[in-house]
């Protein structure tokens, strides 16, 4: 008997142990990493914060290479080649109206870093927008007020000058039509010189 229990301790030995405190340690550690690796990717495709729409403060160049040809070959950059180049997006659009539409569209917003909501005014910077508003409507007011006034003062002038022309010709033909009716003298002269008339005293 003892010799069959030993026998069969034996045929068990070529099984191989395992430390199970050492691989539950290694399941841990697998656990742990792949919940780091899953937090990383949460924190990667979190929202990004983008600032509000703003308004532009340079004029978009649409007419510059209007009416002007060039030549355009295999090694050309996109840059320079035919239509409307977007250096923030690197495309070329054909014509000037697609071209407003890209840069004023969500893709190119998002490039340069903005979302396509605009900021929701306070009241007081309402108020600073109205009082912009009519300082620059009363300035263009005075300019249109003094243009206005200059022109007037132009066409006063001009009346002035034509009604002296019209003064000058009228005592020039006063002139001529006395000097053919009294022999060269003015009546009003005459008058004053005490020349009354020549016509006789005999009845």
């Amino acid at each position: 008997m003892a010799s069959s229990g030993s026998a069969s301790s034996s045929s068990t030995e070529f099984r191989r142990k395992w430390d199970r405190d050492e691989y539950e340690a290694i399941a841990q550690q697998r656990i742990r990493a792949e919940r780091d690796a899953a937090q990383a990717q949460n924190q990667k495709t979190a929202p990004v914060k983008r600032e509000f729409l703003k308004q532009r403060d340079y004029k978009v160049d649409i007419d510059s290479k209007l009416g002007k040809s060039q030549v355009i070959t295999k090694t050309t950059p996109a840059s320079q080649s035919g239509g409307y180049y977007c250096n923030v997006c690197d495309c070329v659009v054909k014509d000037s109206i697609n071209f407003l539409d890209h840069i004023n569209g969500k893709k190119h917003q998002r490039n340069l870093g903005m979302s396509m909501r605009v900021e929701r005014s306070s009241l007081d910077q309402v108020k600073k927008r109205f009082d912009v508003n009519k300082k620059k409507l009363e300035e263009k007011k005075k300019d249109y007020d003094i243009e206005q006034r200059m022109q007037e003062l132009k066409e006063e002038e001009e009346k002035l000058k034509e009604y002296r022309r019209e003064k000058r010709k009228e005592r020039k033909r006063k002139a001529d039509s006395s000097v053919d009716d009294d022999g060269g003298m003015d009546p009003e002269m005459a008058k004053i010189m005490g020349f009354g008339g020549f016509s006789s005293s005999k009845k």
